[in-house]
């Protein structure tokens, strides 16, 4: 057995009891797949109804033929003790314990059955091997946060040993450490670059400014993953220019796991197989295919904890051509909780002030990178690291775009830093609003 399966073997996760089940979702036609994902949402509400305590007290009212009537769950309705919360049999020493980040402002502790968190692996397994890549075999150059207390930065690196990467931290991001970065990784025979899109990016703009492509350094690198932020369409461009290798969007988050992941047709597949999704609206209706939406997501398979109708925070739509069978994510528009209130009541994501000023200030002037926050409704910074202070001409030209394209009158002032700061993961927010 190879290294990262064995690692999971000897966790007590089983993970050849998984691939074999998820090879049966896989060979399913289109029709049987349309039953399945039917029958296991049934099957998972049902389990939750008669043996989890909490849900049985937050979903009183369901009624499992009016899918519609299970109430939507949110990180605000499972902020009370995990052991409340676990399904009946299950303890924290019997299941997968993990935490998120707390990036939607409500950090959560959660549980996954030994089957599901295996089952999450092998999806992951098999999306990568769409881009011929192996979690066994396959060398990975990861950009990624670290622990940096003794014990648990130790373990992570084992970890990062045991599924056979290397972890380059992303709390220094100077041109001094990113030149080691390249030194090194042009030493090794990665396969593949993996890592949050912001850091990706900084990456591959220092790539660009010494004119380096960073296939021609790593003969053996062949794709790179983008994950955990947004990746915009220009900054994906840059990198696969200066990466010299394909550049793949995943999408996904802790309690779930794998949520989509961009397969060779550049199809963001949503991942049917043990997830099913749904696009809601503000009051909780179903919406049509090509219209966006909050993204709620049941886990098909977690007996631990339940995971029914819940709100990621993230906002996003599905192509006009998804089937229950192949749902495809045409955008990832951001979180729920990156939305910007103007002076005239109009509501915009968050994203939109990254275009506006991107579009603006990128080519003019040499940022690396650049942090947007709303003070009150007509106020808003921008902070950014650069090699030099952006020109009144420039400043003007962002405030007439402020006014293009959200409304006039608004009052934006410009901070240029050393450094921005990183969240304890390594991330770095992008939009931060103060408004309530």
């Amino acid at each position: 057995m190879n290294l990262f399966d064995l690692s999971l073997k000897l966790k007590g996760f089983p993970i050849k009891k998984a691939k074999l089940a998820l090879k049966a979702i896989i060979d399913l036609t289109p029709i049987e797949k349309e039953h399945y994902i039917l029958n296991k949402r049934t099957e998972i509400v049902n389990y939750h109804l008669k043996y989890n305590h909490f849900y049985k007290s937050f979903a009183a009212n369901a009624n499992v033929k009016n899918w519609t009537s299970i109430p939507v769950l949110t990180k605000r309705d499972l902020q009370q003790p995990l052991t409340y919360r676990l399904t009946q049999g299950y303890t924290k020493k019997n299941c997968q314990i993990n935490n998120t980040s707390g990036s939607s402002g409500y950090p959560l502790s959660f549980a996954k059955d030994q089957f599901c968190h295996a089952l999450s692996w092998s999806i992951f397994m098999d999306r990568y091997s769409w881009h011929d890549l192996d979690l066994n075999t396959s060398k990975q150059a990861r950009f990624y946060g670290i622990p940096l207390d003794t014990i648990n930065y130790y373990k992570e690196r084992l970890k990062d040993k045991l599924s056979n990467r290397f972890r380059f931290s992303v709390f220094d991001m100077s041109d001094e450490q990113l030149a080691k970065n390249v030194g090194l990784i042009s030493k090794s025979n990665y396969q593949y670059l993996y890592g949050y899109s912001n850091a990706l990016t900084l990456f591959g703009k220092y790539l660009e400014r010494e004119n380096i492509i960073l296939k021609e350094k790593c003969k053996s690198l062949k794709a790179c993953i983008a994950t955990s932020e947004t990746l915009f369409t220009n900054d994906k461009k840059l990198l696969e220019k200066q990466f010299g290798v394909s550049i793949i969007n995943e999408y996904g988050c802790a309690e779930l796991g794998l949520i989509a992941f961009q397969n060779t047709k550049d199809e963001w597949l949503i991942n049917s197989d043990d997830l099913y999704i749904e696009i809601l609206d503000a009051n909780n209706n179903i919406l049509p295919h090509g219209k966006q939406g909050r993204i709620v997501i049941t886990s098909l398979y977690n007996k631990a904890h339940p995971f029914i109708r819940y709100d990621t925070g993230d906002i996003g739509t599905l192509s006009k051509n998804s089937t229950l069978s192949k749902p495809i994510l045409e955008s990832l528009a951001g979180r729920t909780n990156d939305t910007l209130k103007l002076p005239s009541g109009k509501i915009a994501a968050g994203f939109t002030m990254y275009y506006v000023t991107k579009t603006v200030i990128e080519d003019a002037s040499k940022i690396k990178e650049f942090m947007l926050e709303q003070f009150k409704l007509d106020t808003f910074k921008v902070s950014y690291v650069a090699e030099e202070e952006l020109t009144e001409v420039q400043k003007i030209t962002v405030k007439k775009a402020l006014d293009d394209y959200l409304e006039p009158g608004l009052n934006v002032s410009f901070e240029r830093k050393e450094s921005l700061e990183r969240a304890k993961s390594g991330k770095v927010k992008q939009f931060i609003s103060y408004v309530e």
